[in-house]
């Protein structure tokens, strides 16, 4: 995500490199970098013009502290240009009434089915609400099924009327049945098309005319750049929407979608898909990902993912056996189960700062602690249990058993030990502290 105009951006910004002043003239060969890097990321053309030549404007004539260069200065700059264009900060959906209805549009392909399932799912574990399905796209094979198995996993009740081809009256009628059965928030998802035509145009707004929503969200492909962007024109000039959920985000995009689509429709990004899974569905934060654009990572969203996987009784448990030295191969296999609930890896490491531009070219997936997995069911119980009592020959069944070699497993054993040394001196303040004195200090 965004990788290249990250890329494109941190060269633009090299221009000012050791230069002792912004310049107009190297103010100019910067912007120019910096549209062009934008207009590669398929942004749309007046956007990137508008967005560079308010750079420029603000950028010239700056007095550069003696403590930042100017390249850091642009930087800024561009970080709070950036924030403004994709809508300056993030708006709350809107899930008032009673029921809250929301209404889901968007083009055949976009996910907006899956998405539906997803926006469920968060308003039930993180608003705390009572939300029903209703399926409304009566077109697409096996919609109503998709829609069905999405609230099977998340259990989560769909409302559906089989071999019924009226849209706005399942939409009506869903609604009604959500008050009957104490429902507060109603999700409608809608059918698409291949290509935005008046069929499709006239029925999501008799749709919309009908149940009167309090929340329209466009939902939109991001891998599809400009047509994405042309394609909310279109649908907001019919329905003048609330706002736009990104899907697949986290799929090999230029970005352009993104950057654009406020500007051109003066609607919020209110959400952003960034993986297959069900929970993997983030509230949109402009400045948050204005930092990831400009590789300063995103500590804050990565703590607020790391917050939601916190168990404090697990947490008070795991305490008192660092104290003790007792962490084993069980706390260690619940660690790596927190993390990968937190979402795909590469994003994870996306937002540490600095290390996602260092591990650009790595191929980091959610497999990367399948061979630690395995060596750890390989042991027995009381082995994962008691980690010293792996001897030799323990050390070379668990390896037969994990289809791995000794060296692994020893490895694995090792990275253990250091693991438990570091939660020993950090839970002790006293070493902290000593350690932090003794430590060699700057010049």
């Amino acid at each position: 995500m965004f990788d290249s105009l990250s890329e494109k951006l941190e060269r633009a910004f090299k221009v000012l490199k050791g230069q002792g002043k912004i310049t107009e003239i190297n103010v100019a060969e910067t912007v120019k970098e910096i549209r062009k890097a934008l207009l590669d990321a398929d942004v749309n053309f007046k956007v990137a013009k508008t967005f560079s030549d308010s750079v420029r404007e603000k950028a010239i004539g700056q007095q550069v502290l003696t403590s930042i260069s100017p390249g850091q200065l642009m930087t800024k700059i561009v970080h709070d240009e950036l924030t403004l264009l994709m809508g300056g900060s993030n708006i709350d959906i809107n899930i008032k009434g009673n029921p809250a209805v929301i209404l889901m549009s968007g083009l055949q392909g976009s996910g907006k089915t899956t998405l539906s399932g997803k926006l469920a799912n968060f308003l039930k574990t993180k608003k705390g609400k009572n939300p029903l399905l209703v399926a409304c796209d009566v077109y697409r094979p096996a919609a109503i099924d998709q829609l069905k198995v999405l609230g099977t996993q998340t259990n989560i009740e769909v409302f559906s009327e089989m071999d019924v081809k009226d849209p706005v009256g399942i939409a009506k009628r869903g609604i009604e049945y959500a008050k009957s059965k104490n429902f507060d928030v109603v999700i409608i998802d809608t059918a698409g098309r291949l290509a935005v035509d008046e069929l499709m145009m006239n029925e999501i707004a008799a749709i919309k005319k009908a149940i009167n929503p309090g929340e329209i969200l466009f939902v939109v492909d991001a891998m599809t750049g400009q047509d994405a962007v042309n394609t909310a024109k279109a649908f907001n000039d019919v329905l003048d929407f609330d706002g736009v959920v990104l899907t697949k985000l986290d799929g090999d995009t230029r970005g352009g979608a993104a950057l654009s689509i406020k500007s051109v429709v003066n609607k919020p990004i209110k959400f952003v898909g960034t993986g297959e899974k069900l929970d993997a569905l983030d509230v949109f934060h402009p400045a948050r990902m204005a930092d990831r654009i400009l590789g300063m990572g995103d500590i804050v969203s990565l703590v607020e993912r790391a917050q939601e996987q916190f168990d404090s009784e697990q947490a008070a448990r795991l305490h008192k056996k660092i104290i003790k030295n007792q962490f084993d191969f069980n706390d260690f296999l619940d660690q790596i189960k927190q993390i990968k609930k937190m979402g795909n890896m590469k994003d994870l490491v996306s937002m540490i700062p600095g290390v996602g531009k260092a591990l650009k070219n790595v191929d980091i997936d959610n497999n990367s602690f399948k061979s630690i997995e395995a060596i750890i069911y390989s042991m027995t119980p009381h082995e994962r249990s008691n980690p010293d009592l792996i001897n030799g020959n323990r050390r070379k069944r668990i390896a037969m058993g994990s289809g791995t070699d000794v060296q692994e497993v020893n490895k694995l054993l090792k990275q253990l030990e250091e693991t438990r040394k570091v939660m020993k001196m950090m839970s002790n303040p006293a070493k902290m502290s000593g350690l932090m004195r003794n430590m060699p200090k700057g010049r």
